[in-house]
Order: C-alpha cells, then structure tokens, then sequence
C-alpha cells in the first residue's frame, strides 16, 4: 500500500516513495528537523515530534525493517544555546547535554522510538560539513563575505526562492515578522536584507565557542546545519523532510534554497510540516503561564500516555486546541481502549505483557495471511491513505470494536484481528499498560476471573463478585478497582 501525504511544496497529496524492496542500498530517506537543546522541549515541541514518530512508524510497518533512515538533529551552537551558557557560566558542551539528556528522557516517557546509532547528529560534530558547503556556495558565487567576516547566502541567485513559504519580496524587509530579529540586527552586513547567514564571524559574547574557518573564526548559522547534516548522512536529495510549520519560513526556505545551491540537484522530494498547538485557545508563552513541559503535566496527575493521545487527537495539518480537559478526555478514552484489549485478551490469545507486539508475532507465524485487516481496515487506511489522519482513524478504532461480538469469532478471524489491533496501537505509539504490568505475564485464565468479577460488579451482583474475588485471591492475584477499569497485580508471598 502507498503512503499519501500532503506535500507543502506543491500544496497536494502525494504517494511518497516506496523503496525498491528487491535493493538492499534503496531507503527511504528522512530528515526531521529536531530541538534546539537549551531548556526542557514544551508540549508544542513535542507535537511535532509525537506525530513524526507515527510516521516513523507507518513508515517502518509498510516498507519494512531497514528500509527507513531517519535522521533528527540536535541544534547544540546558536544564539540560544549560547546565552545559556554564558548566563550560568558554564560550557556550552555541558549546557547542551543536560537539555539533551532531558530530551530524551521525555521522548522516552511519550513512547517515541529511539533514534538509530549515528543518525541523530549534533551541529557542533559536522562543523567541517558545512564549512565544505559553505566554500562551495562562495565559489558558485551564491554566498559571499561580509566586512566583518560573516559570510551570507545571496537570495537573489536563486530563482526558485519563495516557492516553499509563498513568501513575497514585500515581506523580506527590516524589522518584518517574516523577516525576523535576525535578519534585521544583520541588516548592515548584508548586501540585501532577504540575505541570511551562513557563517557567523565570532564576536565577544560568543566566549570560546568558535571554529576556524576559511573566513576566519567563528560559527556556523542555523539554517546551513540541516543542510549539511542532510547531506552527509542521507545524501543529496531525500525523499521527506518535516517539521513544524513554525520552521516553514525562514529554515526550510533557506535550506531548500543553499542545499539545492550547493548540491545542483532537488533537495526534498516530499515537505511536510505539522500545524501549531494552542492552549486554551491563545498561542503558548510564558507571560500568559500555557506554556507546559511535560514534567509540569506529570505533577499535575496526568500520565505520559495521557498527553501523546491528546497530541494525536487533532488532525496534524490543523491546530489543535490543548487543555487540561483535553487531557481527561484522553484519559477516559486510554481507559476505554484498555478495557477493549483486555476483552480480547480474555479469550488466551496473549497477554498485557505480549500485546504491544502480538502483531509482530502474528505477522511471523502467519506470513500469507497477516495484513487482511479486517474490522480495523478503515483505521489503518486513514493513517496511510489520507494523510496521516490520526483523529478519523482512532475514531474508527472505537467505532470498529465497540459493538465486536468476541463469542462468535473463530480462533483464526480472532487473532487475526487481536493482531490488527496491535498493530494500529503500535503504530499510534500508544503504550497501553504501564511499566509494571507489561513486566508481569498475568495468565489468560487470571485475566478470565477479572472480567467475570468486573462484570458481576456492573451488573451490581455483590454476591458474585465477591466470591470471583475470592478465587482471584486463592490464585495469588489482587484486583484493584478503579472508576472505568481495574487493575491486577500479584499478591506479595
């Protein structure tokens, strides 16, 4: 099956790539543009990354096992990361670990799949990378050096510059929003203020943090990091590039313009950017206290879980309006999809602990059978074929399952679509049973006695759920009730 996805380029849907399966060389390429790692990432941040771990994922479920490189960098030199330092007085190589580290200890917490050995690389560790690249558009005569050593890239030698963005030759100028503060405090280096730079020559408050170049000392600008990172490890032209829409204009602009400068060649053949997440309706900042990490979610009571599913719940190309509602709704529905599992799960199929990759092993033990998907057909094909439509395709999940009469269905058609679930839940990233219970095997037959007595206790039969108690008891195993679902857990010997 293809995968199709709106491509900001052109303003369409398109099928992206599919990879030669026949090639072992053939993959398909992936640049996500990543964090700038001077403070904690906020929940906008991770937005973006949340729904490019889902295409990730997609990605990796249609073409196969090492078949998608995915490359995501880490901003680690800028002004940001720079002033950091300086305020705490310490080096930027230590400033930038702490927020890395933090990183990925919240892409952890939110599911996101590690990044590959290699392909996560940092701005500091492919200085020499974009120097080349530099010198190359100085020699093509797309760059050129300014008086104080900076060198800029020359937007008037590309034709084709706009054609991402739309932006207009009236909305590059001084003190402009598209333009930025950048731009403008630059503006008396530059031969033309839609210029942008490329090589940073070093000034007192940069401190240590400089390298040495053909232009003299100093650091490389933003926007030619991605380039040159691209290029490196993905190769000239690449079959996707994402980011949030926020990075539209000016990074991916100038990306596009200095890669295909340098390279003489397409740069992306596929763009693709998610939209903004608001909170209570405004966009988030500090001075109007919505804008929230993680952390400050968690010690408010919500679960990691709870915050990737209120993230998934808006189309990706619309802003989605976050609230702390949002993330009980999230809850309530995590609830529900757990209660569904768990129904399937009582009929000895797997268990909590096997269910995350039950599609994995259905997949290897039944080869010519595996992706009939069956009740969850429509889900799968609005992740795929309508343009990562997440929203529609948990809606069909629920829709599919909901009414699921498990008493008639065969063993083959049962686990076929036990699979088919999984499946979907992987792909949404959706870690269903925490930690502790995925760490426990609790037996089919345990799992049986649970639904018996949540079941007698809705029907309001004391008597019987008791008694099921009892027996759950004798076995070695606690229920604990909550308000929407229950909990087992081994009693301690």
């Amino acid at each position: 099956m293809p995968i199709r996805l709106y491509d900001s380029l052109s303003r369409s849907i398109k099928e992206l790539r599919r990879p030669d399966p026949a090639d072992p060389k053939d993959v398909f390429s992936f640049y996500n543009c990543g964090p700038t790692v001077y403070a904690a990432a906020h929940i906008g941040n991770f937005r973006t990354f949340v729904i490019n771990d889902v295409l990730r994922r997609l990605l990796t479920l249609e073409y196969g096992a090492g078949k998608v490189k995915y490359v995501r960098n880490l901003t680690d030199v800028d002004d940001k990361t720079i002033k950091r330092a300086r305020d705490e007085g310490r080096p930027l190589a230590e400033v930038t670990k702490q927020w890395t580290d933090k990183f990925h200890a919240d892409c952890a917490a939110l599911n996101c799949l590690p990044m590959d050995k290699g392909l996560e690389p940092t701005a500091t560790g492919y200085i020499k990378e974009q120097v080349n690249m530099i010198d190359v558009l100085m020699q093509k005569g797309n760059a050129y050096r300014a008086a104080d050593g900076s060198v800029y890239f020359k937007v008037s030698s590309f034709d084709g510059y706009g054609a991402l963005s739309r932006v207009k030759e009236r909305e590059l100028q001084v003190g402009s929003a598209l333009a930025g503060k950048s731009q403008a405090a630059d503006a008396d280096e530059k031969e033309d203020v839609s210029d942008f730079a490329l090589w940073k020559a070093h000034k007192p408050d940069d401190g240590d943090n400089a390298w040495e170049s053909p232009w003299g000392r100093g650091r490389p600008g933003w926007h030619i990091e991605c380039s040159a990172m691209s290029k490196a490890l993905l190769g000239n032209t690449i079959d996707l590039h994402t980011g949030g829409v926020d990075l539209l204009f000016p990074h991916h602009e100038n990306e596009l313009a200095q890669s295909q400068c340098c390279n003489g060649t397409l740069f992306a053949h596929h763009w693709y950017h998610s939209e903004h997440l608001l909170v209570d309706g405004k966009k988030m900042s500090k001075s109007l206290g919505n804008l929230y990490t993680l952390d400050e979610l968690v010690a408010k009571g919500f679960s990691p879980m709870a915050l990737r599913y209120a993230l998934l719940m808006g189309h990706p190309r619309k802003q989605l309006n976050f609230s702390l509602d949002s993330l009980h709704a999230a809850e309530s529905a995590l609830d529900k999809l757990r209660k569904i599992i768990r129904a399937f799960l009582v009929h000895g199929a797997t268990t909590e602990a096997g269910f995350a990759n039950y599609w994995l092993e259905y997949r290897n033990s039944h080869p010519t059978i595996a992706g009939q998907w069956g009740i969850a057909g429509e889900a799968w094909d609005s992740l795929t074929l309508d343009d990562l439509n997440v929203p529609l395709a948990l809606g069909f999940i629920f829709k599919s399952v909901d009414g699921y009469d498990l008493t008639v269905s065969g063993k083959y058609k049962f686990e076929s679509e036990l699979a088919n679930l999984s499946q979907l839940v992987f792909a949404l990233g959706l870690q269903l049973f925490d930690a502790t219970q995925i760490a426990i095997s609790t037996p089919a037959q345990i799992t049986a006695l649970a639904e018996k007595r949540w079941a007698a206790k809705q029907a309001k039969d004391w008597a019987g759920a008791d008694a099921l108690r009892k027996e759950l008891t004798i076995a070695g195993w606690a229920m604990l009730d909550g308000k929407d679902a229950y909990k087992l857990e081994p009693l301690k010997r």
